[in-house]
């Protein structure tokens, strides 16, 4: 199955809470042939994920708006808008929006499929977070947690 050409619209894609991560997924592998996954991430100060290692994804992080601090291996680094890291895999990182704006990253993941992990993680209860079950959720896609 061939891709089509798409255009999206700023109400378009699906949206996602991910544990206080706001994303909109933007591409999907459906849309992409599963070559990768486009997500939109429009956070607030504070909010970020933990340490975490990819055993089949490697990811580009555009800063658009906003600072970003990300985590690669024992490197911090502080991104500001126009800036990006990538992370292949293999490699631990964590990310945290710093400073007193919001921040809009664009996140793109090679190949497609973790958007999956997301949208399993968006339908967790709310309230306090089952650690047990995120980490199990993760680790089903390839996604280790780190301490």
């Amino acid at each position: 199955m061939n891709a089509e050409a798409k255009i999206l619209k700023a109400e378009d894609g699906t949206r996602l809470n991910v544990l206080g991560d706001h994303q909109r997924i933007m591409l999907s592998g459906k849309d992409t042939n599963n070559q990768f996954t486009l997500i939109e991430q429009w956070n607030d100060p504070g909010i970020g994920v933990p340490k975490h290692v990819h055993a089949n994804e490697d990811e580009v992080f555009h800063v658009l708006e906003g600072t970003v601090e990300f985590q690669i291996e024992d490197t911090i680094q502080t991104l500001r808008a126009g800036e990006l890291t990538y992370v292949p895999r293999g490699v631990a990182h964590r990310f945290t929006v710093v400073g007193d704006a919001k921040a809009k990253v664009h996140l793109s993941i090679f190949p497609a499929g973790i958007e999956r992990m997301f949208e399993e993680l968006n339908q967790l209860p709310p309230g306090p977070p089952d650690f047990a079950r995120i980490t199990q959720i993760c680790a089903s896609y390839g996604v280790t947690i780190l301490p």
